[in-house]
């Protein structure tokens, strides 16, 4: 039975707009390719793929439900297809596993977007969710300290999170723009995170962005690698000053101003100068007040 006035077609479509919809987007050429070994797959051009996401995503925006659009990557499904026994040579497959996605891999919700821009976008969801989960692992699993018996992850953790307070507090108002570097295994986790000077460092150490600059930072900490730290300070009518420090033992060393300019203005590939950037004051790190746990080599 209906309401007055309305149909069962107007029931389907205003059911529809109440289900989300989740789009598996190829985001590259080799990811692409990879998918041509299944006979099912039915495109052979990748900028004649991405045409068609682009069109169904518009499509699915006009019927008024909420649409993510979800990293697919064809390693990661055919691992999933060999342990869940499922064909990986069919539609309902492909189906199946970005519905798996939806739930656990990286996506971003599409408001309308080009491509141009959601595909970055993805993309960066990607490494960061990977850069997370690597350095949650680590945090995970080093075990305890031979020394004091505490759990090392954690502590790493902790002294982070109190490192980067200490941080947000000296480099004062502005906006900040904060990297770490740190190597790890064949990889380099990269963590970056926004604050606004004028907000409480404690506030913003509380967010998430700030939960995973964390980790990234505790993973150097905990497995005493040789990372690096760098802040760039924006204000009204003033240049941008940039600061750096030295990741080693657990504690952020200052660099000098010419060891600063020296690490901007280097290619990284080629270990060529570059110009100094304009309107920018390349300056020494500044040193950090000191907290309860700044006798972490001692102890772990």
């Amino acid at each position: 039975m209906t309401r007055t006035g309305t149909t069962p077609t107007n029931l389907c479509r205003a059911l529809r707009r109440e289900v989300p919809s989740t789009v598996g987007l190829l985001a590259d050429e080799q990811d692409f390719a990879a998918m041509r070994r299944y006979r099912t797959f039915p495109f052979t051009d990748h900028t004649a793929y991405l045409r068609e996401v682009e069109a169904l995503l518009r499509a699915l925006a006009r019927q008024g439900g909420h649409t993510t659009v979800a990293l697919f990557d064809p390693e990661e499904y055919a691992a999933w297809c060999a342990e869940t026994a499922t064909d990986p040579d069919l539609p309902a497959s492909r189906s199946r596993f970005t519905a798996h996605l939806a739930a656990t891999g990286a996506r971003v919700t599409y408001t309308g977007q080009p491509l141009t821009t959601l595909l970055p976008e993805l993309v960066d969801t990607a490494v960061r969710q990977a850069t997370w989960e690597y350095a949650t692992t680590v945090l995970a699993t080093t075990g305890d300290c031979a020394t004091c018996g505490k759990d090392i992850g954690k502590a790493a953790y902790e002294r982070a999170a109190h490192l980067l307070v200490r941080l947000l507090e000296a480099a004062g108002p502005g906006i900040h723009h904060l990297v770490c570097s740190v190597p790890a295994a064949d990889d380099q986790l990269l963590a970056v995170l926004h604050a606004d000077g004028t907000a409480p460092p404690e506030d913003t150490a509380a967010t998430e962005p700030a939960a995973e600059f964390t980790a990234v930072l505790a993973a150097g900490i905990a497995l005493a690698a040789p990372g690096g730290l760098v802040l760039r300070t924006t204000a009204p009518d003033t240049p941008d000053r940039l600061h750096g420090w030295r990741l080693t033992d657990g504690t952020l060393t200052p660099l000098t101003e010419a060891e600063v300019f020296s690490a901007y203005c280097t290619d990284a590939r080629t270990g060529e100068p570059l110009s100094p950037e304009p309107g920018v004051e390349y300056r020494a790190g500044f040193p950090l007040a000191p907290g309860p746990d700044d006798d972490w080599t001692s102890h772990h």
